[in-house]
């Protein structure tokens, strides 16, 4: 992997980026599962079944080949971000919110433990069986069962690419409400450029699908639920603030581009985007200084800023917008989240000071998963990887699905990567990174 001073991420691998397709299937036109009509379910979500079921072996929809739909997507078009309910510049949803009648009991609980435990990963769909998303979810799962009731997730953080090839509503039940049927938590969402992007002749509206189950107005049950009992997620939009006890994670939306991602017009370059998301993370950030707001704070953005991966590239006029807004508003994020690359990579980059953990988790499941770039001499990176004087690649992970877990109390935030492959009763993560809140420190 050669050095670039100049856009601060790895080099740019010479060949484009490649689309995952299945093997194409002689299967007839796809039906969605027998679903049961909406119904709302009061202010009372429900999360998990109420008893265990076997893994999916089989899709219930058949997935064929999407090649012939990918020839139909103009992948130079944007779409338009869709407005958040209420109209403020910074949409919030507190966890509170988020459990409905039992917000106060469950906020309580975390503040009394003095920790908040989630999960966060993304790229979690997959078109060619269930078996990789099981082995993640399974995992995911097994954090529930601990001694101590604090250290079990209070939250998963979907990065994206929730459901692929292009967020139909056909495919929600296989490649998420089956998945996670057994997940005792909500599962909030940003989406990625798979769940907005549409094609030519797309009977779908961008993000239809995934505005109806991550953004309802109201907790119901959607079609898409094919009769198991998890409800809607209520996040006002693409882009909001997820306030939690000792963390607030602000969430945005990077588009439809395989690459790169985009948040902003970029200086009216980017026909169908405006600069609402810029307004909302100055307005957020802003927030967080003039409160002086003493949790973590952690942008979450499904492409990334940064990657050492051979398919996908870096972002890097995202990045500088995310810096742009962090400089107006006098406040840095302690760590940034993305997916998009369908591995793990974690950087460290050095700014004002502070040292501010990047980390990419693309790798919840989709297949395949992408190997990293080699180095100079055409061999594996040797970790830590110096990229240039602020940016170094401190681990990765390119052979395994996997997830975080994040533990934060008032002064610390400990992200943790789990891989699949370790069996559901390993506690022990392969990587760690440990944020200082106040000294802006990592160990």
């Amino acid at each position: 992997m050669a050095k670039q001073s100049s856009s601060k991420h790895p080099h740019k691998p010479s060949h484009p980026a490649k689309k995952h397709h299945p093997t194409p299937q002689p299967t007839p036109a796809p039906t969605p599962p027998s679903p049961t009509p909406p119904s709302t379910t009061g202010d009372t979500p429900v999360f998990a079944q109420p008893q265990p079921t076997p893994d999916p072996t089989s899709f219930k929809v058949p997935h064929p080949s999407d090649t012939g739909l990918y020839n139909k997507v103009n992948n130079k078009l944007l779409q338009p971000i869709p407005a958040p309910r209420g109209g403020a510049a910074e949409p919030v949803l507190t966890l509170a919110d988020v459990y409905g009648s039992l917000g106060a009991s469950k906020v309580a609980a975390i503040q009394q433990a003095g920790q908040i435990v989630f999960h966060s990963s993304g790229d979690t769909g997959s078109t060619r069986a269930p078996t990789t998303q099981n082995k993640v979810a399974d995992k995911m799962v097994a954090d529930f069962n601990e001694s101590d009731p604090a250290d079990a997730p209070s939250f998963f953080f979907h990065l994206g690419d929730v459901v692929y090839s292009f967020g139909e509503a056909m495919y929600y039940y296989d490649q998420f409400y089956e998945q996670y049927r057994e997940y005792a938590a909500p599962i909030i969402a940003i989406p990625g450029n798979h769940d907005g992007l549409v094609y030519s002749g797309d009977a779908a509206p961008t993000l239809d699908a995934f505005l109806r189950n991550f953004c309802s107005a109201t907790v119901t049950t959607t079609p898409e639920a094919g009769g198991l009992a998890r409800t809607t997620m209520t996040a006002p939009g693409v882009y909001f603030t997820l306030d939690a006890p000792f963390v607030r994670i602000l969430g945005v939306y990077s588009n439809v581009l395989e690459d790169p991602g985009v948040i902003s017009s970029e200086g009216g370059t980017r026909a169908n985007v405006t600069d609402v998301q810029l307004t909302f993370l100055k307005t957020a950030l802003a927030r967080c200084k003039s409160e002086n707001y003493t949790g973590a704070v952690i942008v979450a953005v499904h492409h990334p800023p940064f990657t050492g991966g051979s398919i996908h590239f870096p972002s890097p006029n995202l990045s500088a917008d995310i810096d742009s807004c962090a400089q107006a508003a006098g406040f840095w994020p302690h760590a940034v989240f993305s997916g998009h690359s369908h591995n793990y990579q974690r950087f460290t980059r050095t700014v004002n000071g502070m040292s501010i953990p990047y980390l990419v988790a693309g790798c919840g499941g989709h297949s395949p998963l992408a190997a990293m770039q080699k180095d100079s001499s055409g061999n594996p990176i040797r970790t830590p990887y110096p990229i240039d004087s602020e940016l170094t690649l401190n681990s990765y992970d390119d052979t395994d699905y996997g997830y975080l877990r994040v533990v934060v109390n008032a002064q610390t935030m400990r992200i943790e990567y789990h891989p699949a492959s370790d069996s559901s009763t390993t506690k022990t993560p392969d990587d760690v990174v440990t944020v200082n809140l106040v000294a802006r420190t990592v160990s």
